[in-house]
């Protein structure tokens, strides 16, 4: 039986961006978010009474979230941490069973973490991963794209960063021009800066690429390893070699 790709999940303070390992882009981009309705009124009896079960199925996440005014719209991820582990249960179940149509049971997991994300963090994840979806194999990679080219996502950088090296390149070619007596006349020079079309799924593109090498099954966390020894095996990854 041929095994399934494994899922990408790169879940961000602002927007997730999820899909199947091999592809070049996500599948889905869609807002960090997650609408619910709030507890009902004291005087609510009857909806007080069908509340508990209710409301395990009345949430919507990203872009129809944000379209529910009727209901509490929560970010359960700040500053990259996950910060409500019960909305981001319920957020990870729409987003594996909705929008990438899987079964869990079928696939491995490559999930992205903020670089300074704490050991408990990484249980909270396996557990949901392990015990609530079943998955037989989970590896969590560090945003390391983050650290390198974070700051490029600001609006409009490319066109400030080309403003600020042409700048630069204008003054040298006068510097030169005068440190000859005006002998030499450099030529103008364009200056032209190219932003990737990668840009704002850097990261996720990254785990596709990663979960896509064959060594995938040796380094990630199996479900089998999880029941022996429990969610502290997630608290350390392995780390990829040089790979041919």
């Amino acid at each position: 039986m041929q095994q399934l790709p494994p899922c990408v999940i790169d879940c961000g303070t602002g927007y997730t961006k999820i899909g199947y390992a091999g592809n070049t882009e996500p599948q889905f981009i869609m807002p960090s978010c997650i609408a619910i309705r709030e507890s009902a009124g004291v005087g609510d009896t009857a909806q007080r009474r069908l509340a508990p079960g209710l409301h395990d199925l009345d949430f919507y996440i990203g872009d129809e979230a944000e379209d529910k005014p009727n209901y509490a719209t929560k970010w359960p991820i700040r500053h990259g941490m996950v910060e409500d582990w019960d909305l981001m249960e319920k957020f990870l179940e729409q987003v594996i069973f909705k929008y990438l149509r899987a079964e869990p049971e079928d696939h491995s997991f490559l999930m992205t973490e903020p670089p300074l994300n704490t050991p408990e963090n990484r249980e909270y994840l396996a557990e949901i991963m392990f015990e609530t979806f079943n998955t037989p194999g989970l590896y969590i990679a560090v945003q390391n794209i983050v650290l390198s080219g974070g700051s490029t996502m600001f609006r409009d950088f490319g066109r400030r960063l080309q403003r600020d090296v042409k700048r630069v390149v204008d003054a040298r070619l006068k510097l030169s021009e005068d440190l000859s007596g005006g002998r030499i006349k450099p030529k103008p020079m364009e200056v032209q800066v190219i932003t990737h079309h990668m840009q704002r799924y850097a990261v996720w593109f990254g785990g596709s690429m990663l979960a896509s090498t064959p060594r995938v099954p040796q380094v990630c966390h199996s479900k089998k390893d999880y029941d022996e020894i429990g969610p502290s095996i997630c608290r350390h990854n392995p780390v990829f070699g040089i790979m041919s």
